[in-house]
């Protein structure tokens, strides 16, 4: 019950967000509808959460989400969009990161001759 009443109000807050954004009215019946079918839906997508741990997996991939949103084809066009666009960024990450290790190791010295330019300096300095 305290769920359902959890979200109510957050539904009713982003109806709120929308109406001032859009510069339109929700109505209370309509709030309400609109969070009877998100829980109803929520309650759906539990189960299919549950079945991916009953398949004795413990992580929900991406595939598994767009499996869940298929049936609206919107969502899993958007849903789709942001994976691939995720995917790219992380290669690009990847990618810097190499570059950054191949640069330094070009640039920089090698740990022999760091390690004989140190004995080099204690050398001199005992000198």
């Amino acid at each position: 019950q305290r769920l359902k009443a959890a979200v109510h109000y957050t539904v009713g807050c982003l109806c709120q967000d929308v109406a001032e954004d859009k510069d339109m009215q929700f109505s209370k019946q309509t709030i309400a509808a609109i969070s009877e079918i998100t829980f109803r839906q929520c309650g759906t997508e539990g189960c299919f959460l549950i079945l991916c741990r009953h398949a004795k997996r413990s992580t929900v991939t991406t595939e598994d989400v767009k499996l869940l949103a298929r049936r609206s084809n919107s969502l899993l066009k958007y849903i789709t969009q942001k994976c691939e666009e995720l995917a790219s960024s992380n290669m690009e990450q990847k990618e810097k990161k190499k570059k950054k290790k191949s640069s330094a190791a070009k640039g920089g010295r090698t740990s022999g001759e760091q390690a004989a330019a140190v004995t080099e300096s204690e050398d001199s300095n005992m000198a």
